[in-house]
């Protein structure tokens, strides 16, 4: 979405917004560190909203703390809301009630249909992304994926009912090279645990004195 939005000489971005786990310092369901996330928006040059979200979150709290970022993105004159949804309508349809007459416009640029995400996901890997998987739901895709990185040979080993892009919650990722960044976020892969029904795999940020010889950045 990002990337996309880069595109347009009619869009100036002003933040990018991610809810975090305040207690365990990461992204919820990717489990991503704070400080990855840091380091996307430092590649990117714009400014991080991190929203930190108590833990547990009931769906009132969580409502009433984004009702504050709204606020906050209305006094600084922001009049939309730019969302990476792909083709779900019910989170779409809650999001635009969330945003109904508060002045902000939702806003979803690569939003398409469930029979386009294979065409989108091989349009990504043509641009140069590449990303690590960090989550996958066992109930719907096999464990073993988790920690795998998000390319050409793991699409093709998908099974025809997980969407390429993990729309409906079958994995989650971790973006550490594309287009819209200055330069890749160097990870390297911690341990792979199982929590709360869920299969995790850690990734940590590599310092630059363990990068390989000439290199000036990657992935895993």
């Amino acid at each position: 979405m990002l990337h996309t939005l880069r595109q347009r000489d009619d869009v100036d971005i002003v933040g990018l917004v991610t809810t975090v786990n305040a207690t365990f310092g990461r992204v919820a369901m990717h489990g991503v560190r704070n400080e990855l996330v840091q380091a996307q928006a430092d590649a990117a040059g714009i400014p991080w909203w991190p929203i930190p979200l108590p833990w547990p979150c009931s769906n009132a709290e969580y409502e009433a703390i984004m009702g504050g970022v709204i606020e906050r993105a209305v006094a600084e004159s922001v009049t939309r809301f730019a969302f990476g949804d792909l083709f779900l309508e019910d989170i779409r349809a809650y999001r635009e009630r969330q945003l109904a007459g508060t002045g902000i416009e939702p806003w979803f640029p690569i939003w398409g249909t469930r029979e386009q995400m294979p065409q989108l996901a091989e349009t990504m890997l043509a641009a140069g992304f590449r990303a690590t998987l960090t989550c996958v739901d066992p109930k719907q895709l096999s464990p073993s994926f988790v920690g795998r990185e998000w390319n050409a040979d793991l699409l093709a080993a998908l099974p025809p009912s997980v969407d390429r892009c993990g729309e409906n919650g079958e994995f989650h990722t971790f973006c550490h090279t594309g287009p819209m960044f200055a330069h890749p976020i160097r990870v390297q892969p911690g341990e792979i645990v199982e929590r709360d029904g869920f299969w995790f795999a850690d990734l940590l940020p590599l310092a630059a004195e363990n990068w390989p010889s000439g290199d000036a950045g990657g992935g895993v």
